[in-house]
């Protein structure tokens, strides 16, 4: 059987969640896994997953028909030009970095590469991930079908126009910081109030859990789910009524306008 190898340029927490998302499914008896990285501490991290090294940008491009850029969108630009020396019309690029466009990776590359572009989260690290994917014209079904299934199988992956990768970011490549940021209000309350934290934090999270699973598996609307939980003249109304007061619907509007604004600033 003819495997497929498959090579990241860049293994910080991303591309090591996605490498060791591969090496553990089914895929891993089809695919041979190459990386490069700059800090070969973080290659010789990945040896036992079956990880091969690569000297070089250039030297990934050629052994590989899938090379992931796993790497900031403040350096990718170097980076892609490094591993275009190694690439040829069969290459199919991968690009998670924010921001980054396919016609830019085009233009540093030659004209008609093949390009996918990824929007990821870093729950990939456990297997639960969320990411939007879309592709350039060029590539083709069978190729754009393997990489959805590497995303599915590190968590759940959806298909977006590429014209709203920017916007998606928002959505599900930075929403786990803003949901931290929620969390550790209640967390904090809590132990404000002489609620054990550990507590607190199992009981919180959870809640996240089963909240989400309320949204995807119920069948109710949202506005249908809050209606649910809040009893007339009750604690949840008392609650909401200062979430409303402080225009919390609004200010998240504003942090999804401020991210995706940030997004076209480093697009490429």
């Amino acid at each position: 059987m003819n495997t497929v190898n498959i090579g990241f340029i860049g293994a910080g927490n991303m591309g090591t969640a996605i490498l060791k998302g591969i090496a553990g499914s089914s895929l891993a008896e089809k695919v041979s896994l190459y990386a490069y990285d700059p800090d070969e501490t973080k290659i010789n991290a990945l040896k036992s997953y079956g990880v091969n090294s690569c000297g070089s940008e250039a030297e990934l491009t050629k052994k590989c028909k899938y090379v992931f850029l796993a790497v900031k969108p403040q350096i990718i630009e170097k980076v892609i030009e490094s591993a275009a020396v190694g690439a040829d019309s069969d290459t199919v690029f991968v690009s998670i970095a924010a921001g980054i466009s396919d016609t830019f990776i085009e233009s540093k590359t030659f004209s008609g590469a093949k390009i996918i572009l990824v929007m990821p989260n870093t729950p990939l690290l456990l297997g639960e991930g969320a990411s939007a994917l879309s592709h350039s014209d060029s590539v083709t079904e069978e190729e754009f079908a393997f990489i959805l299934d590497v995303f599915s199988i590190c968590g759940k992956a959806s298909v977006i126009p590429k014209d709203k990768m920017k916007e998606i970011i928002a959505i599900n490549g930075s929403s786990p910081a803003f949901i931290y940021l929620f969390a550790k209000g209640f967390i904090d309350y809590a132990d404000s109030v002489g609620i054990d934290k550990t507590a607190a934090m199992e009981l919180f999270a959870q809640s996240l859990i089963g909240s989400a699973k309320m949204i995807t598996d119920s069948g109710y609307s949202i506005d249908e789910l809050i209606k649910m939980v809040s009893s007339p003249g009750g604690t949840t109304l008392a609650g909401l009524d200062r979430l409303y007061e402080g225009k919390l619907e609004e200010t998240v509007k504003n942090c999804c306008e401020s991210c995706t604004g940030r997004a076209y600033e480093l697009s490429k």
